[in-house]
């Protein structure tokens, strides 16, 4: 049987897109040593339509997610990106900027602010974590990474820099959520098609980051915290990934081998 050849495409308007291309080469060297690994990886960047049409899986890094939103709507990305994520629904993963611009709603953005590309039924708290100088390193416990054969189930240090969280898990909905849409400083991801939601794929919750939330909490209404939820800085919803760190900015590829193996199980 012919071996898989994945095409795996890095969204290279802004951010940290060559980091996370070094980081999927190391991950791509440390498959091919494992006897586990079945196929062949392609990476590439992306800037144009064309050059995504080609993708089989998409990853969109940090960075300034105003800016990545801007600059794919003057590149004429941003109905591709859509078409990509909601109606053919491929393997993307968004970290901290890209987790943003997943969401189906973001707060502590301004009305007609910012464009969403939606894929990921939550509503996230952008620059949550406070401006570049609250900036903060921790060990995390991931619990999906304990899935990897070879995995040494040492914590993954993360990296948050003006990080969002994800506040909210929103029920799964078909066409836009409008009932986010009322609130204040809150913009939504638009429905590419209506019958191309989510459907009844509910939102895992992948990691959290203990603590935190429980001293913000002090002073809600400055952080407009969804107290329930707490500080969730990982989901996934069908092939939709975010993390509100940066991965990438490490010199650790475990995530990226986790999430490479998840896209070779949906195109297989």
């Amino acid at each position: 049987m012919t071996p898989i050849v994945l095409h795996v495409g890095v969204l290279a308007l802004q951010g940290a897109f060559v980091e996370h291309v070094e980081l999927l080469r190391q991950a791509v060297a440390q498959m091919r040593s494992d006897s586990g690994a079945s196929g062949d990886i392609d990476i590439l960047e992306v800037r144009t339509a064309e050059e995504l049409h080609g993708c089989d899986a998409l990853i969109i890094p940090g960075g300034e997610s105003t800016t990545v939103s801007l600059v794919a709507e003057r590149s004429n990305l941003l109905e591709p990106l859509r078409h990509f994520v909601k109606i053919l629904r491929k393997p993307t993963w968004g970290t901290c900027a890209g987790l943003i611009l997943l969401a189906e709603s973001a707060n502590r953005i301004k009305k007609g602010g910012q464009e969403l590309i939606g894929g990921l039924d939550v509503r996230v708290n952008r620059n949550y974590f406070g401006r570049q100088t609250e900036s903060f390193e921790a060990d995390l416990n991931l619990p999906f990474l304990t899935e990897e054969p070879c995995s040494d189930h040492e914590p993954f240090r993360g990296i948050f820099i003006r990080a969002p969280v994800v506040e909210k898990i929103l029920p799964p909905a078909h066409g836009e959520q409008k009932e986010e849409a009322v609130r204040d400083e809150t913009v939504i991801a638009p429905a590419k098609d209506p019958t191309h939601g989510q459907g009844s794929w509910p939102v895992e919750v992948m990691a959290t980051l203990p603590g935190r939330t429980r001293r913000l909490v002090e002073k809600p209404d400055a952080a407009g915290l969804d107290q329930e939820t707490g500080d969730i800085i990982a989901v996934r919803q069908r092939n939709v990934f975010g993390t509100s760190f940066h991965p990438e900015l490490t010199s650790d590829a475990r995530i990226h081998i986790w999430w490479l193996r998840k896209v070779f199980d949906a195109c297989s």
